[in-house]
Parts: C-alpha cells; structure tokens; sequence
C-alpha cells in the first residue's frame, strides 16, 4: 500500500521499516491482548500437557494478523499475494475458532476444512505460475501436468498444515523449527533469484513469529495454539511452492516432519489398515524424547533446531556446488 504513495528512491527504505514494524506490533499487541484469549484446559494425554493449564491460547490470531496488516502496509504485494494472505488469514481463524471452541473440532471437520484451503493454494498457484518443478540439486526442470500438480499441491499443503499443528507440543519448538525453515527457504529464493515479492513475505512473517516468541520461551506465557501452528504450516507450503522446487520441503521442514508427521502415519496405519507400527516410540516424537529420554523443554528445542539448522546448512551448500 505505501509503495503506490512513495517514490521509488524512498521505496528501499519500506524494507527495514516494515520488519521493524512488524516485530514491534507483535510484541505490544500480544502483550496487551493477551488477556482476552481464550484459556487453556491443559492436555491430558501430552507429556507436562496439564502445566499449560490456564494460560492463553490462540495467540496465533495476534501475530497472523500482524503479519498481514505488515505485509499490505509495506509490502509491493499483487493480487496472487494477496489471496495468499488471505488464506493464511482463513487458516488461522478456523484455528483459532476452534482454540475458543468448548468442544474442539473433530479430526475430519477440520480435515476438510484444510482441503479447502489447500484446494485454494493450488488453484491460485497454478493460475500464476507455471505448472513446472526444478530439481536443483540436480539442475533438471520437470513439465507435470496441471490436474497431477494440483493434486500433488493439495497433498503439499495439507501435510504442512498437519505435521506442523503436530509438532505444537513445546514451548517455542514449532515457532523456531518454522522460523528456520522458512529462512532457508528465503535463502533458497537468493540462490535460485526466485521468490520475487514472496521473499520479503517470508522475512516479515519470521520477525512476527519472533514477537510472538517473545512471550512463548520456556516457561510460556501464552501459546500460539492451532491459530498459529496452522498458519504457519500453510505458509511454509505456500513459501516452498514459489522457490519452484517443492520437493526442498523435504530437507527443509525435515524436523517438523518427523515431529509431528510421524503420530499421524502411525494413527492412519492403525486406524485404517490395522497396522501398529512404533510401538516403543511415544509420539510426537517432542513427547518422546522429554518422557523417555529425559530431556528439558530447553533442550528439545535447542537440540531439534541444531538438527534442522544442520540439514538446512547442508541443503543450500548441496545447491550452490
């Protein structure tokens, strides 16, 4: 919005401004709105689940919605971006609808929910871009045809969404896994000089994540509940969809897959094919590692970021040999 009231020779300074911006509205819109959030009851089935018991939750909408006033403030955002935003947008308040819910949500209401978004994500993407993929560990470019793209999009978006609802378990883990893998894939868009306007999307939305940890390090004052896990899984399909090479969502989210993704392979084997598989794995494998391996909430995340930020280091140096 303000690059059309700006001129091009002040239109550089937006950049830093808007990050700044950003960060700074998050931080005193959660500290001050905190309070009206919904409670939480605690998790009776997640290790510690009952020690989030009576704090705010759903504080997803606050940096979410930071993240888009930024984006449309500071941002040179076109029409493709914009439906991004407000799908993203969309995400979020089904999450936080059913944050606020006494009941929650069932498993296929909001499983269809995120088809929906996800049927959304591969329409717009299809209309804008090329409906090509690059291997670029490989240098190869794949033609696939746009009604398997769209399926394959649509299987993207809704894993994203899932795995890294999945991974909310501990304080600050799935803020920091996304903040590093959407980071890589910023750096991705450098290397590849792709990403376009997206680029400065992923940085704006990083800094909110920030303001967001801000409150939500261990010990947590708020959690960002399905509002913002949500989002954030759909915005890094979004963000790994325009580098052109999707399949970088492998390497890139690795921790945030095997987190959260795991306990959904394993509910879907039993319940459908009757196949029980980790049985001695207590999942997320997050809940796996405090209960049985004994580490701290400090540790967990420390250790599954180290791990993440290592596989990403090792993606973008196998990219740019």
């Amino acid at each position: 919005m303000l690059h059309s009231v700006i001129s091009s020779e002040y239109a550089s300074y937006l950049i830093p401004i808007g990050i700044l911006f950003a960060f700074i509205l998050t931080v005193i819109c959660t500290g001050k709105l905190a309070e009206f959030l919904p409670k939480d009851a605690g998790r009776e089935f997640a290790h510690d689940g009952k020690l989030s018991a009576g704090k705010p939750r759903g504080a997803g909408i606050i940096f979410v919605l930071s993240f888009m006033l930024a984006a449309l403030l500071f941002a040179p955002v076109q029409p493709e971006q914009i439906i991004y935003l407000l799908l993203v947008g969309v995400s979020m308040m089904t999450g936080y609808l059913d944050d606020a819910s006494k009941m929650p949500w069932g498993e296929y209401k909001k499983g269809f929910l995120d088809l929906c978004v996800a049927a959304m994500v591969a329409l717009t993407y299809l209309k804008y871009n090329p409906n090509t993929i690059s291997l670029v560990l490989w240098d190869v470019e794949l033609v696939i045809p746009q009604i398997v793209f769209a399926v394959l999009i649509v299987i993207l978006v809704w894993v994203s969404v899932n795995v890294t609802n999945c991974s909310d378990g501990v304080d600050g883990l799935s803020g920091t896994l996304t903040i590093l893998t959407i980071l890589g894939i910023y750096i991705v868009n450098i290397l590849c000089e792709r990403g376009g306007e997206f680029s400065y999307l992923i940085l704006l939305f990083a800094v909110c994540i920030l303001g967001y940890l801000w409150y939500n390090a261990s010990p947590s004052k708020l959690m960002m509940g399905d509002a913002g896990s949500r989002a954030m899984g759909l915005f890094i399909s979004i963000a790994i969809l325009k580098t052109g090479s999707p399949l970088l969502y492998l390497p890139l989210a690795l921790m945030l897959i095997l987190d959260g993704g795991l306990g959904l392979v394993k509910v879907a084997l039993l319940r459908f094919l009757k196949i029980h598989i980790f049985k001695n794995t207590r999942l997320p494998l997050h809940d796996h590692v405090r209960k049985v391996k004994g580490w701290s909430n400090t540790q967990t995340v420390f250790r599954f970021a180290i791990i993440q930020a290592m596989i990403i280091v090792a993606t973008l140096y196998a990219m740019n040999v």
